[in-house]
This record gives C-alpha cells, structure tokens and sequence, in this order.
C-alpha cells in the first residue's frame, strides 16, 4: 500500500489573507507503539488547520499484541516516507518550502524526534522536518523508560546498543530541527525527565528549543481542554510556529 493510504489529509482552513502555500504539520499520535490514540489523531490535526495550516494523520505501524519481532525500522520508516511524500506535493496542496513540521505524542513523540534526526538513525537526511513539536515525548529507553514502547519497539530482549540509539537525547546534532516540548511534571506514564533530557540535548547543540513544563496533569492530556493550565500550550505552540515558520 501507498504511504498515502495510511494518512488522513486535513487541508488548512481558507482565510482571505493567506491562500498561497503554507505550514504543513504531519501528525504523529501517541499510543505506546500498540495502537494510535484517537484524541491524538484527527482532532489535533482540525485544530492546526484552524490555526492556517495543512495537517497530515499518519497511523504508523503498530504492534497491538504481544509479539516477539520489533517494530523497527517500520515505523520510522514510514515516517520518513510520509515527510517525503508532503514535500513532493503529490496530494495537491500547496506547502511553503521549508516550512514541513511534524508533531507527536507519547509514542508518537518518540517517533517525531526519530525523524527529526532521520539523518543519522534512518540515513535519510532529505526526510528532516523543518521543525518538531514533541508532546510528553517517550525520549529515553534507558533512563525511566516506557516499557510498553520500548518492548515493542525492539522487541522483548533488545541489544544494549539499540537500547542507546533510541534514547533520542544521544542521537540531536546541530542539524536536528529547532523543537518545541511539554510535558507535566505529574506525568507518571512518561516522566519529564524524558522532555528535560532532550531539552538538554538541544541546548548542547545550540538548537533552537522551547520548553514548557506544566505543574499537574496526568499523561495523555492531547490537546489538553479539560485542564485550565495545560490547555495553554496549544496557543503557545502556534506562536512558537508562527515564529519559526513563515
């Protein structure tokens, strides 16, 4: 199947000041590596429309049972495939050069931060988004890991080396794209350490980043209207784009 199948297109919303090519954001929802969390999907990708720009709900291959193979490289892969397929301009709407993002949650975050540098885990350095936007991103598989993401991942017994390559805080270099984070300090399904390292990381490599870290809320929040503080980083997260886009 096409990569095409696999993504669900929401044009951004016309507006009379701004009908030329635009932002374009491939969306990655979270789910654990077993399956894609439907206030993550579809309703994240309207609420960027909304905002101006174009919107891509990629469902990237999950493992929902238990299973002795790994994911990888399939997920990044398509992943890869999908930033490449929104930049060919196959789907007929018109993306500002330059300006292709993408954003996860979760697992999907992990994934958003593997192609975000695609360049040295995927040998695919034209697949780079332009920016990233990691939402209580699954960072680090050595250091308060996601065990369900990380077993199906790499599988039940993963080789210490793959445990290291994919605890993305090693893998940012200078050409990782500027990113955007939060994350709650309450989150006990992925801990903030997990957005603090990769943060980190970032500063090291003098990477453009922003950084929010809200007191309370549980994991999975997505776009977060049920609480009347996380419910902010949706506008922050526009003007960040706003800023490091057109």
């Amino acid at each position: 199947m096409a990569i095409s199948d696999h993504i669900t297109v929401v044009p951004a919303a016309v507006r009379a000041t701004d009908v030329g090519p635009t932002t374009a954001v491939l969306v990655l929802p979270g789910g654990g590596y077993a399956g894609h969390a439907p206030h993550e999907a579809e309703v994240v990708a309207h609420w960027l429309a909304s905002a101006g720009w174009h919107a891509f709900v990629l469902r990237y291959p999950v493992s929902p049972e238990e299973s002795a193979e790994p994911l990888h490289p399939a997920p990044l892969s398509a992943a890869v495939e999908a930033i490449r397929w929104i930049r060919s301009g196959a789907h007929g709407l018109p993306v500002a050069a330059g300006s292709v993002g993408v954003l996860g949650f979760s697992a999907g975050g992990h994934l958003a931060a593997c192609v975000s540098n695609a360049g040295s885990l995927a040998d695919a350095p034209d697949a780079v988004p332009d920016f990233a936007v990691l939402c209580y991103p699954v960072i680090s598989m050595l250091h308060e890991p996601h065990a369900g993401s990380t077993r199906r991942l790499l599988g039940p017994d993963p080789e210490p080396a793959d445990l290291e390559r994919f605890s993305l805080a090693s893998q940012v270099t200078a050409a990782t794209p500027p990113t955007f984070l939060w994350h709650t300090a309450a989150d006990a399904g992925v801990p903030v350490s997990h957005s603090l390292g990769y943060a980190e990381a970032l500063a090291a490599q003098q990477v453009p980043f922003e950084l929010h870290v809200f007191p309370k809320g549980p994991h999975g929040l997505g776009l977060g209207y049920s609480d009347p503080t996380v419910r902010h980083w949706t506008s922050l997260c526009e003007d960040w784009i706003r800023r490091h886009t057109l």
